[in-house]
């Protein structure tokens, strides 16, 4: 029993000295590029009443597509216009009122967004 007890103080010891025992911190910033992509396209405002506006931090405007569909799906036309170079403006006042799906695409960062706003 007492060599039991030196043998486990010493395997204890050991793992201490060098930072085996000691606890790990959990990982939960990892940095993944589609889950800063994903945060750093905002649309607002919502509920909107005469414009919509897309912000993307990552990737030029220019290179953004946008589709809108209503909430059953259908496919809208939409009039867009770039603010600036990260800044996209969608009218949404000629809109009946109610629920629209408008998804984003970027190609060359392979991301692909779908946010829901109301239009009141």
């Amino acid at each position: 029993m007492r060599l039991l007890r030196i043998v486990l103080f010493a395997l204890f010891a050991a793992a201490a000295q060098t930072g085996w025992a000691q606890a790990q911190p959990e990982e939960t910033n990892v940095y993944t590029p589609e889950r800063d992509i994903s945060k750093s396209v905002h649309i607002f405002p919502n509920p909107a009443t005469e414009f919509v506006h897309v912000k993307t931090e990552q990737f030029p405007a220019a290179k953004v597509k946008l589709t809108l569909h209503n909430i059953i799906g259908n496919q809208v036309e939409i009039e867009t216009e770039i603010v600036d170079e990260h800044e996209i403006r969608v009218k949404v006042k000629d809109l009946a009122s109610g629920y629209y799906l408008l998804a984003v695409r970027e190609e060359e960062a392979k991301y692909r967004g779908t946010f829901k706003f109301l239009k009141r």
